[in-house]
């Protein structure tokens, strides 16, 4: 019994003393990063310095010299911009299996309204052990029904939703399923037809109530859902289609051009059986994630590992999602997939960089490293798609991002560890 105390006892004041670390705080300022190898993405690489002032990126080239700025020694480093994964739960969920512990899904049908941007946490365990790896900004979205809500990009810095914003959110639609939804679905072939043409319906009724609303002039009263869509009814703002089946990317590819929607596909996980079609009506793609089993069971077993590459290769604008909430961290690897399977290195790094900067309206500020652009970025040692690859600094906003997440904290914690109680019999 007493040995039992003891462990438990000596648990304790291990998670004590953890707890009781002092984490660093981000730092503001004026900073020159020395003799890099810069990989801009847009420009190609280049080697020399980089100055960070405050938020921006103020200069780029060899020798600066700055008065006053904090110096940072990169020799034998690379400079990558901040990678963005563009479709994930990252603060909105912490343990998976808890469900008091998510916040991505309404009840009902139609909850457009609903914004991903004021229910995201700030202080997710999972943002640190995030950004530490590379990634910099995220699309977080809802689930659900239909009209699930509205998905919003977050900077991973920030004390609250709206300092994380990253200028950009849209609505969110899951297309109703022509195939099963697992393999615990059990439904007959005449069920799942069933229940795809009620939702087409109910989808139906409800966009045209929509394109009412927004035709409408004057006091158009109080109607949050209707609000939620009517800057997407208008073109004016792009609708994320949740859509994977091959009929089911036909039908959705109709609906869009017959409502005048401007569409942005999500998933389409068998986007590479009609990627020209996509490219003819220039539908950008979100695909993901690429490490995951095929589609069908015909399939060949590196079918999702293609299929970014196959639908860069035909003219779509592609960009990369990992879908998680605690393995966000993972999408240079799931990049890394799509880049050894036909994407190669160069539309890999654009699919989780420039991509989706183009594609979310933001890649003014973000997605490759020039003059005049915020300080998203992180230095290296190393190829970013490599396990073994070191990340040294974090820069989100121009802010230095102290390395440092629960692991990290933890693997200090018991490298130098104190010897504590002495255990007994």
């Amino acid at each position: 019994m007493n040995y039992k105390l003891h462990i438990i006892i000596a648990l304790l004041l291990s998670s004590i003393a953890l707890v009781g670390q002092q984490v660093q705080k981000s730092t503001l300022g004026s900073v020159v990063l020395k003799n890099a190898e810069i990989y801009t993405i847009t420009n190609g690489v280049i080697t020399g310095d980089i100055h960070i002032d405050n938020n921006d990126i103020k200069a780029i080239g060899r020798d600066l010299q700055v008065q006053d700025a904090t110096e940072i020694d990169c020799t034998g480093k690379r400079i990558y911009p901040g990678f963005v994964d563009s479709g994930c739960k990252i603060g909105l969920a912490e343990i998976s299996s808890i469900s008091l512990t998510k916040d991505f899904n309404e009840i009902g049908t139609f909850t457009p309204h609903m914004r991903a941007l004021t229910a995201v946490n700030p202080s997710s365990v999972h943002i640190p052990i995030t950004r530490v790896n590379g990634v910099t900004s995220a699309l977080t979205y809802p689930e659900g029904s239909l009209f699930a809500g509205k998905a919003a990009l977050i900077h991973l810095q920030g004390y609250t939703p709206d300092q994380m914003s990253g200028g950009f959110e849209a609505g969110v639609l899951k297309w109703p399923a022509s195939g099963r939804r697992g393999r615990w679905d059990r439904r007959s072939d005449e069920d799942i037809e069933k229940d795809k043409k009620k939702a087409l319906t109910k989808l139906n009724g409800f966009w045209k109530n929509v394109k009412v609303y927004s035709e409408l002039d004057g006091d158009k009263g109080y109607n949050p859902q209707m609000e939620a869509l009517e800057s997407v009814a208008n073109g004016d703002e792009p609708l994320l289609i949740e859509v994977n089946k091959k009929e089911d990317i036909l039908a959705a590819l109709a609906w869009v051009n017959e409502e005048g929607v401007k569409a942005i596909f999500t998933g389409v996980s068998e986007g590479w059986r009609v990627a020209d079609s996509l490219a003819k009506y220039d539908i950008p793609a979100i695909v993901g994630p690429i490490l995951q089993n095929p589609s069908r069971a015909s399939d060949s077993y590196d079918a999702p590992y293609k299929n970014a590459g196959l639908l860069q290769q035909a003219g779509v604008l592609v960009a990369i999602r990992t879908t998680e909430s605690e393995n966000v961290r993972n999408l240079p690897f799931n990049a890394g997939f799509a880049a050894n399977y036909g994407m190669g290195v160069e539309e890999a790094l654009k699919a989780i960089t420039i991509n989706p900067a183009k594609i979310f309206g933001v890649d003014d500020k973000v997605g490759s490293i020039e003059e005049g652009k915020s300080a998203n970025l992180f230095v290296c040692d190393g190829d970013p798609f490599e396990m073994k690859t070191r990340i040294s600094h974090v820069f989100i906003n121009g802010w230095n991002i102290p390395i440092e997440s629960r692991q990290t904290l933890l693997y200090d914690e018991y490298l130098n560890r104190d010897p504590g109680l002495e255990l007994k019999d």
